[in-house]
């Protein structure tokens, strides 16, 4: 059975009226990662855009038709911790343990649990949804927010002008954890995501998987609601994300991108890299073409799904 004919067939178990921004990447996201896992599933959303905005909810009241915690930003993966264990006492091991997060609950307060999590391989899938910010609270940078970007904390003045840090890549971190599967994964490119949210929970039976995968925001990114798919497959093509896996400690790329397009083609219709500089530019092609060459390098083998 093909991707498209999985995602007719599977359940969408988040309801179709929410709040979440239009355009939103995030529920995207969502809603193809537990249609996958299906009803037999414990999901965990930290505060941020899905924990905030009616797909989750407050009050006994959720936008989804499973099971839903709402853990702190900080104790996300350690809170499921406690979940997975459990289950495996009752002698539940078959229940689906799933996180989705954003990148501040990840990469920034969150990290210390989910390292945590990750090194005592727990049983658990956990995704990221990167949209380079807390953009929930007012679009502040996180850590994984790319150099030069216009956010609420990095504004565009004469002091600074956007963000002066490069991003910390988080995916290739985690995979340093020695764990069974780690994966990036766009929503454009979906047969590749579905085929990596089939292994991750697949792995999370019987240790800890991680998928890190981009999502653009509307809302904060400035650009319009109806681009997040064509913008997400320019990061792809320009190598700004490139779509790799790790299984069984081997990596691989699972889109070779032998003519990869600019990073300044990539940018030039995203409103918060509105003011890079040609040095930014040029900070940020370097910084995307030595990532790709080490992941290429930890590469066994170039085999590509798209």
């Amino acid at each position: 059975m093909n991707y498209i004919q999985t995602l007719r067939t599977a359940k969408d178990v988040v309801t179709p009226g929410m709040s979440a921004c239009q355009g939103c990447g995030a529920e995207l996201i969502l809603r193809r990662v537990l249609q996958l896992a299906g009803q037999n599933t414990i999901v965990c959303v930290p505060p941020g855009c899905l924990g905030g905005s009616g797909v989750v909810g407050w009050d006994y009241q959720t936008g989804m038709e499973i099971p839903v915690h709402i853990p702190l930003l900080t104790n996300t993966a350690s809170y499921l911790s406690g979940v997975s264990r459990m289950y495996q006492r009752k002698g539940r091991g078959d229940v689906n343990i799933v996180c989705v997060a954003g990148d501040g609950a990840t990469a920034d307060g969150g990290f210390q649990s989910l390292s945590g999590a990750a090194e005592r391989n727990e049983k658990i899938l956990y995704i990221c949804y990167d949209n380079e910010g807390y953009m929930n609270t007012g679009f502040q940078r996180s850590s994984t927010t790319t150099l030069g970007s216009h956010t609420s904390t990095t504004p565009l003045g004469s002091v600074i002008s956007g963000k002066e840090q490069q991003q910390k890549y988080l995916p290739l971190i985690m995979s340093m954890h020695n764990l069974s599967y780690c994966a990036t994964a766009s929503p454009s490119h979906m047969a590749d995501m579905v085929a990596k949210i089939e292994k991750g929970l697949a792995w999370s039976k019987e240790g800890f998987a991680y998928i890190h995968m981009f999502s653009p925001c509307p809302t904060g990114w400035l650009y319009d609601i109806d681009q997040g798919i064509q913008i997400a497959r320019k990061a792809v093509q320009s190598n700004f994300f490139p779509l790799w896996e790790m299984e069984n400690r081997k990596y691989r790329m699972t889109y070779d991108n032998k003519k990869p397009i600019s990073i300044a083609d990539f940018v030039k219709d995203i409103g918060k890299f509105r003011d890079l500089s040609e040095q930014d530019l040029a900070a940020i092609q370097s910084m995307v073409d030595d990532r790709y060459e080490k992941l290429k390098k930890l590469s066994s083998e170039a085999d590509c799904n798209e």
